[in-house]
């Protein structure tokens, strides 16, 4: 390169950058308000979509057991108790996140060698019909100790064992 190609940088100011400095838009306080009605509005639809999701989880289990080493099933079945972990919280179900996120990680231990149990499979599933009901609403793990010190002891137990979970 010579001297007379020197190298000059500019900077480009982009669409996005000259809306993002514009006057107006909504304060953080007014985001969160809305976001938070916009909650409250799904909240209604959300029972719904839990009760399907249950009933999808269910089916993928009924499946499973079918065939308990059928990689397929087994992802279906994580798949769909993932789904009900990943927005319970969200919704105000925490106890489901908590029920489904040791579900998932029974799963997890099934798919990757561990014996299918389904005793304790189905200890969760009844745990979740319990964790969706409008009562267990805005309730936390720890305000149920008994219920999830026992179902994350039984899943640690079946996760520990790969091949050898109790029955």
């Amino acid at each position: 390169m010579s001297q007379n190609d020197q190298v000059r940088e500019f900077a480009v100011e982009t669409d996005f950058q000259r809306k993002a400095r514009q006057p107006g838009g909504v304060t953080r306080h007014q985001a969160v308000g809305g976001a938070r009605a916009q909650i409250e509005t799904l909240q209604s639809e959300f029972t719904d979509w839990l009760s399907e999701g249950l009933n999808r989880l269910q089916a993928a289990i009924q499946m499973v057991e079918t065939s308990p080493s059928n990689e397929t099933l087994i992802e279906d079945a994580l798949h769909s108790s993932c789904q009900l972990r990943d927005v319970g919280t969200t919704m105000g179900y925490e106890l489901v996140t908590f029920v489904a996120s040791r579900l998932c990680e029974i799963l997890e231990a099934v798919r990757n060698g561990a014996e299918y149990d389904k005793d304790l499979i189905s200890c969760h599933l009844d745990a979740l019909q319990l964790a969706r009901q409008d009562s267990y609403r805005n309730v936390s793990p720890e305000e149920v100790p008994e219920l999830c010190n026992g179902l994350r002891r039984a899943a640690e137990r079946s996760i520990s064992f790969p091949g050898r979970a109790e029955k």
